[in-house]
């Protein structure tokens, strides 16, 4: 294990630790609890690991901990299975995911054609850091701001907590930005201690108060295809379901595509501000990586091209052409 690898799998520990009563672990109340959550000797007795093993794992000591231990230390902690594949990622014995040879900076050509095929479904592309690669037209539609936003910005993690506009458009912005969290955190694993993620997590930290306070809470959750709600400003409420694809060639990459969901008027309410919009070619996808000047110049053709499509549908602008600021993740 990494020196943070050690150390997220310590704090992982304590949090898990302190997150669980006497009760929950089957053991009698006393009294009034004298701290929050389980002891340390409590975990170790009920794991069959030693004080001064457990202690060095919440430590992050460079110790190598056997899958049998952390079995035991999983079933202790009443750990769900996104838990506990976590908890074993972190000390090496689940099998990394495949990573594509050269890493990914835009949707391959054949992905973004995916989703462009896709037409009045938004659907974005998100590298294994979750920076958005590329898009569709209808995502832009769904969160203008996508085309704009400084490539360094352009990450979901990132708009989730930190932009206005994204703020905004989830009306349980609470609840869906700890679940964003929680996913990212359980994606990333050992990679949580590579520069790009360390990056990510302190530009976070720093800009984000709720980010700092769900990220210490160390919870894990794995990605379920669900339902998501969004507050759209010219479409109203749209109640759409959320999906991940990975592709075969390219497992690092996740296709996210939201659909109407059934029962529900989204589908007509997708279509006031999609319908008529060309495939999108501000994607970075479609762009030469180390070409700023020709990225500027495809922007701002398809800004064109977008603005004569809404002109069209009156009833399609989007917040961009009434000045207000960027969107959805």
């Amino acid at each position: 294990m990494t020196e943070a690898g050690r150390a997220e799998l310590g704090a992982f520990l304590r949090a898990r630790r302190e997150n669980l009563s006497r009760t929950d672990a089957g053991l009698p109340p006393v009294g009034r609890a004298r701290t929050t959550g389980l002891r340390r000797e409590e975990v170790s007795y009920l794991s069959g690991v030693s004080v001064t093993w457990y202690t060095w794992l919440e430590q992050g000591r460079d110790i190598h901990p056997s899958r049998q231990v952390l079995d035991a230390l999983a079933r202790t902690l009443r750990l769900t299975v996104t838990e506990h594949g976590y908890l074993l990622s972190l000390a090496g014995y689940a099998a990394a995911q495949a990573a594509s040879s050269v890493p990914v900076a835009v949707a391959p050509p054949q992905v973004q054609r995916l989703m462009d095929a896709l037409a009045g479904s938004p659907a974005f592309t998100l590298t294994a850091d979750w920076r958005i690669a590329g898009w569709n037209s209808a995502y832009a539609a769904l969160y203008p701001g996508v085309a704009t936003v400084p490539a360094e910005d352009r990450n979901l993690l990132w708009l989730v907590f930190t932009d206005p506009y994204v703020h905004d458009l989830l009306p349980d912005w609470e609840v869906t930005s700890s679940r964003f969290a929680a996913e990212f955190r359980a994606e990333a694993g050992p990679r949580l201690g590579d520069p790009a993620y360390l990056a990510l997590i302190d530009r976070l930290e720093a800009a984000s108060a709720p980010f700092r306070s769900v990220w210490a809470s160390h919870d894990i959750e794995g990605f379920a295809s669900r339902e998501r709600v969004f507050r759209h400003p010219t479409a109203g409420l749209l109640t759409l379901e959320h999906h991940q694809l990975v592709p075969s060639d390219h497992p690092d990459l996740h296709v996210v595509i939201y659909t109407p969901a059934p029962a529900t008027d989204a589908a007509a309410r997708l279509a006031s501000i999609t319908s008529g919009l060309l495939p999108s070619s501000s994607s970075p996808s479609v762009l030469p990586p180390h070409s700023p000047s020709e990225r500027s110049r495809s922007d701002s053709l398809n800004e064109r091209s977008i603005s004569r499509s809404l002109n069209e549908h009156p009833t399609s602008r989007s917040p961009s052409e009434r000045g207000e600021s960027k969107g959805d993740a």
